[in-house]
């Protein structure tokens, strides 16, 4: 009797991800703006300050079956939300 691995729950952890890319995309969008108005490299500093923070830990948690979803979720969002600090759409 070996022990099968159960497969990954694609449709929960794609939701999950989903939710957190979300979550943190309107999260570094709202600061980078907030801090831009007070000045542009605020903004770029505090955002490199947060995310080298956050990284470490995030690079850890991404084997753990559970939290691997929100890394990927959160890795998306940070991307997205620079680009969209980048060129100027909020």
């Amino acid at each position: 009797m070996g022990t099968e691995a159960e497969p990954p729950p694609w449709a929960t952890g794609l939701l999950v991800s989903a939710f957190a890319a979300i979550f943190t995309l309107v999260g570094v969008v709202a600061f980078g703006v907030a801090l831009a108005k007070i000045h542009p490299l605020i903004a770029v500093g505090f955002n490199l300050v947060v995310v080298g923070g956050a990284a470490p830990t995030l690079w850890r948690w991404r084997h753990v079956p559970v939290w691997r979803w929100v890394v990927y979720g959160v890795i998306v969002g940070v991307v997205f939300g620079w680009t969209a600090l980048l060129l100027g759409l909020f």
